[in-house]
């Protein structure tokens, strides 16, 4: 499904119900998202400059699939599998590294070269007629896009990352994101919750809480924030700030220190814009640094919020003391989310709950559930059907509205 670059309006008399409660905890649903939300649909890992030199690289795992993306000696970034093809080993450990000439596999010592073909193996003699170009690591899905890494372990639905990306092209141009630099200003803090991943963004998909739950980002923005939603999953919400606030110390002195880049149009020199990507990953611009952020399930009652932070080249004292002041009033704003994510998520459990209500300001929540619904029909029925069932009721139900399509 290819992005129009149209928003779509919030229509009238939309049905205001969210996901059903019994989709936040069932272990079969949690099995369907699996395989056909999240290891079929774009993930990002990472941006080109986290792995600046031949040799450098970084990994991302996902339920079950481990990748690892590597920049070669001729200066190519490829992804690949993180498994040894003699017995399944990590070939790397860690989040990130750098090898000199060659990746070795810790278990039997398999060797592999930079563009992930097998060089050799350990005692070569033992394994017969073996062919080496059979035996290399295998590639993961990768496309660039202004410098950041995505990937999808399996083929899927959605279009090349440019089409559904195309909506922001501009954006991200003037942004100029591809240049952008590993931020150093306290780091990413990542976070595991007990809970569902869809709590995690049913709470950033909307800002009709700002106001309530966010003091600092109330104090920046205020009603200037805006949630636009397009289609096929990617949405894009923005607030300006300057004309009102000043009120916490982070704010008014980020507002005295924050730059205002003349290579920017104006309708972006004064404000933070997310551009948001199905199923669970979010971008996050400001005039002197920029983001990602995704909600990493681990299991069906268990999500790792994790991300990477990015700052400009040629950065002035300024720009670095305003990304300090933005990466603290955006920590105390991901706290408060948390809290939020968690009340929210144990009100699905309760036998008192009985659906969403969801504002006019909130359908970017209802657009998130519908690409759910559109991807797994079985999440469109109101009670929970029996666990073992549900793979096979999902696939009839797929069916039933491909006949009648």
């Amino acid at each position: 499904m290819t992005a129009t670059g149209k928003p779509i309006p919030v229509p009238n008399g939309w049905d205001r119900r969210g996901l059903p409660g019994w989709t936040y905890h069932s272990r079969a649903l949690f099995e369907l998202e699996r395989r056909e939300v999240f290891l079929n649909h774009w993930q990002v890992a990472g941006h080109v400059c986290d792995i600046p030199a031949p040799g450098d690289w970084l990994t991302f795992d996902l339920l079950g699939e481990r990748a690892l993306i590597i920049r070669g000696r001729d200066g190519l970034v490829r992804a690949f599998h993180n498994l040894c093809r003699h017995r399944g080993a990590q070939v790397v450990d860690g989040a990130a590294g750098h090898c000199k000439s060659a990746l070795v596999c810790p278990f039997h010592g398999w060797v592999y070269n930079l563009d992930g073909s097998l060089r050799g193996a350990a005692r070569p003699e033992s394994f017969g007629d073996m062919d080496r170009d059979a035996f290399g690591l295998k590639p993961v899905e990768m496309e660039i896009w202004h410098g950041f890494l995505f990937l999808r372990f399996l083929a899927g639905p959605q279009p090349p990352v440019a089409d559904l990306m195309q909506p922001f092209e501009a954006d991200f141009a003037a942004y100029r994101a591809a240049d952008l630099l590993p931020g150093d200003v306290g780091g990413w803090s990542a976070t595991t919750l007990p809970v569902n991943w869809k709590s995690v963004r049913d709470v950033d998909n909307e800002g009709y809480h700002v106001a309530m739950a966010h003091p600092a980002l109330q104090d920046l923005y205020g009603r200037a924030y805006r949630d636009i939603v397009y289609p096929g999953g990617i949405s894009h919400s923005h607030g300006e700030f300057g004309a009102t606030g000043g009120r916490l110390w982070s704010v008014r002195n980020y507002l005295k220190l924050s730059p205002r880049p003349v290579h920017l149009p104006p309708r972006l020199r004064q404000s933070w814009t997310y551009y948001g990507l199905f199923p669970n990953t979010v971008f996050a611009f400001t005039p002197e640094g920029a983001q990602f952020y995704h909600d990493i399930p681990r299991a069906k009652d268990e999500t790792r919020v994790d991300g990477r932070l990015y700052r400009y080249p040629h950065e002035t004292r300024a720009a670095r003391a305003a990304r300090y002041l933005a990466t603290r009033i955006d920590r105390a704003t991901s706290a408060e989310d948390q809290q939020l994510s968690i009340w929210s998520n144990e009100s699905m459990k309760s036998t008192a709950f009985d659906d969403f209500h969801l504002s006019d300001l909130e359908y970017g929540v209802r657009a998130h559930h519908d690409e759910i619904r559109r991807l797994l029909p079985v999440t469109r029925l109101d009670d929970a059907p029996d666990e073992d069932r549900i793979d096979l009721l999902n696939e009839d139900l797929r069916s039933a509205g491909a006949n009648l399509a």
